[in-house]
């Protein structure tokens, strides 16, 4: 299957674009949007290009700009992003895009599966959880190029008599590092890198909780103990009684007590002999005595712990910024 047969069937698969369709190219002048703008023209979409220029590197920017005016009849608008990070930069483009062309106007972008696997490799190191690009997104910026590698588009290109641009800055970003160093090393370590990073992408995204959340809830789950409750932030609080889970809105009630608070990953038990107050030396029998708590009530007294196992209050004895008591 050759290239415009892949794209067209990514394109269909995923309905990015009306057949015959209108779709506005975004262009650096590289070879992955080069071949974009050529591609989609060859298979019979309606393509107009439009170049956002940052100003990053001087007389180079200004020449990317006459390049893409000149080989793609592209408008050229001006978004200075000097002291931006790459992430701030992509935003900056498709704000000023969606300004310049009207909000939801169908966009396509130059990405391919080499940018999706330098994505998936560095959202595992910096959050520890894979995601790719997605093929289209909610704004209206639709990826057609995904299924090809970046090599592919270059031989596109060559094939097809198309004089492309290079940024001689990109190894000095983040994902040049990725690109240049990284991921040849972990080639040498196993070929099939690039495809099982690939795959990664290839899976449905998920929700996620909060990662405070899920550890608070695991912590729940974890124990045994009777029935407890963890206050997951936001008034919602978590209730297992033995081997049901149940999620409740609203304050915590601990007999006599209503516990409330905004910070997430609490929990709210019985004291247990060998507490102690956090940052503390003192056991919370001891803040029980000097309080001259009935020795009957003291098995039953509630104290505050956070995620970690650590007493952060004492209702009724110590207080904490973030946690509200009442006792009725």
């Amino acid at each position: 299957m050759d290239v415009l047969e892949r794209v067209e069937r990514h394109v269909r698969r995923h309905d990015l674009i009306p057949p015959g369709g209108e779709v506005v190219c975004l262009v650096s002048g590289g070879p992955d949007s080069t071949c974009l703008w050529h591609a989609l023209r060859s298979l019979g979409y309606r393509v107009c290009a439009l170049h956002v220029q940052h100003g990053l590197r001087g007389a180079e920017s200004d020449e990317d700009a006459a390049f893409c005016r000149e080989r793609f009849g592209a408008e050229v608008i001006e978004a200075p992003g000097a002291g931006l990070s790459e992430a701030a930069l992509r935003d900056l483009r498709y704000q000023a895009t969606d300004r310049y062309l009207g909000q939801g106007r169908l966009r396509a972008t130059g990405h391919t599966a080499s940018d999706q696997v330098e994505t998936v490799l560095y959202r595992l190191v910096s959050s520890g959880r894979p995601g790719g690009i997605k093929a289209r997104r909610e704004d209206g910026v639709v990826r057609p190029l995904l299924p090809l590698w970046r090599e592919e588009t270059e031989a596109y290109c060559a094939a097809a008599g198309l004089d492309y641009r290079r940024d001689t800055t990109n190894e000095a970003t983040k994902r040049g590092l990725i690109r240049c160093e990284i991921l040849p090393l972990l080639e040498r370590l196993d070929p099939r890198a690039r495809a099982s990073l690939l795959a990664l992408a290839a899976e449905p995204e998920r929700p996620r909780l909060p990662r405070g959340v899920e550890e608070t809830l695991a912590a729940l789950l974890r124990s045994r103990q009777g029935t407890r409750e963890a206050d997951l932030g936001r008034g919602v609080r978590a209730v297992r009684e033995y081997d049901r889970l149940s999620l409740e809105r609203g304050p915590v009630r601990y007999g006599p007590w209503t516990i409330e608070s905004e910070l997430p990953g609490l929990e709210v038990r019985a004291w247990q002999p060998g507490d102690r107050l956090a940052g503390r030396r003192k056991k919370v029998h001891d803040l029980l005595v000097d309080a001259k708590v009935p020795r009957r009530q003291r098995p039953s007294w509630p104290v505050v712990v956070s995620a970690e196992g650590e007493v952060v209050s004492v209702p009724g004895i110590v207080d904490t910024p973030g946690v509200q008591v009442r006792r009725s």
